[in-house]
């Protein structure tokens, strides 16, 4: 049996930028990506702290340093530049294999 269990969670991060004028995507520091074993163009859903919103979207890699979190195209209509959001990605996984995996979570935003 496969289920789908969470891999990776950068937990509370401030949005930099929205950028409506945009094919679509987050764009992400590069740091956050390899701090939480993200990849360009993996689905990711977001949760908006600020506004309740919860929506899904694929990453593009960002200038590494930056502190990039820009929401791009119609996800910028579902944030506020300086909202907190969660990024959470999933991975799908034999069942038994699931039981002892453990997420790679950080906490950017003390």
């Amino acid at each position: 049996m496969q289920i789908e269990v969470l891999k990776s969670k950068i937990h509370r991060i401030k949005v930099t930028d929205c950028n409506l004028d945009y094919v679509g995507s987050i764009t992400l520091d590069k740091l956050y990506m390899q701090q939480v074993n993200l990849i360009e163009g993996e689905k990711v859903q977001i949760l908006n702290i600020n506004n309740g919103e919860r929506f899904e979207t694929y990453i593009m890699e960002g200038e590494e340093g930056s502190g990039d979190v820009i929401l791009n195209g119609p996800a910028a209509r579902k944030v506020q530049t300086g909202d907190i959001i969660i990024v959470v990605s999933y991975a799908t996984m034999d069942f038994e294999e699931a039981r002892t995996f453990r997420p790679t979570i950080i906490f950017p935003i003390a």
